[in-house]
């Protein structure tokens, strides 16, 4: 897995990736978001990861971890989804958090368990993603999950 950094030449392209595999777009052209990409041959996006963080960096809110279907199954979720992890504790953050309506039995193996989402929203009231979700009313049909980062993974 070879991941580079996501630059603003990117995010017209990512967007269109995670909108294929129906995950949230709000932020991505933000510096407060983190965002990696992998790229098949031919340079197209086949997997993303990232996160935001909370203002105090205690919390680090997980998102866009997304494989293409066609690359799927191989373990580069799992991948993705730890750089990730280990990218938001080296900043400084303590707990992991993420909404996920579909795939949590995928997180519980990385070690999440479901967590109350008012508690996610006020850990993370600053993200996109929160900010977003409270906007829409979609905050109160989301399911949270998180994490401690000490963890070993």
């Amino acid at each position: 897995m070879e991941l580079e950094g996501c630059r603003t030449v990117d995010v017209e392209a990512l967007a269109t990736f995670l909108d294929e595999v129906d995950l949230t777009l709000s932020g991505l052209d933000t510096p407060s978001v983190r965002l990696w990409i992998e790229r098949d041959q031919s340079g197209a996006i086949v997997g993303s990861t990232g996160y935001e963080v909370s203002g105090d960096g205690r919390h680090a809110l997980i998102r866009s971890v997304a494989v293409s279907p066609i690359q799927r199954s191989r373990g580069q979720g799992t991948a993705l989804a730890k750089f990730a992890l280990e990218r938001a504790a080296a900043e400084g953050a303590g707990r992991a958090w993420l909404f996920s309506r579909r795939s949590g039995p995928f997180w519980r193996t990385l070690g999440f368990e479901g967590a109350d989402r008012d508690e996610l929203a006020e850990a993370l009231a600053d993200t996109h993603q929160v900010r977003l979700f409270k906007q829409t009313g979609q905050l109160g049909t989301e399911v949270a999950w998180s994490r401690l980062l000490e963890a070993a993974m």
